[in-house]
């Protein structure tokens, strides 16, 4: 029995990595076909996202204070600018 732990081993481990390359050469043959493609798309992107949790339940951006957390060793002066206060 021990004579058989290596052969199955070696076959296992060629298939394994014969398979591998099969794949990889899936995506290589991908670029191939498709050489004048430009990478660069034409859709504008946002300049900033708006987290699921900030909408109501109609996609509007809601009304109602949000908690907020400020650390001690913050140095963003963007509230005193605003004139807000914290507690």
């Amino acid at each position: 029995m021990s004579f058989l732990f290596p052969i199955v081993y070696s076959a296992a481990l060629i298939y394994l990595v014969w398979k591998a390359f099969k794949v990889m050469s899936n995506g290589w043959g991908a670029l191939d076909k498709q050489p004048n493609r430009s990478y660069k798309t034409n859709i504008k992107q946002k300049k900033y996202t708006i987290h699921p949790e900030l909408l109501d339940k109609s996609g509007n951006i809601t009304q109602e204070e949000l908690l907020t957390v400020r650390f001690s060793n913050d140095t963003d002066s963007t509230l005193e600018e605003k004139g807000t206060t914290t507690d």
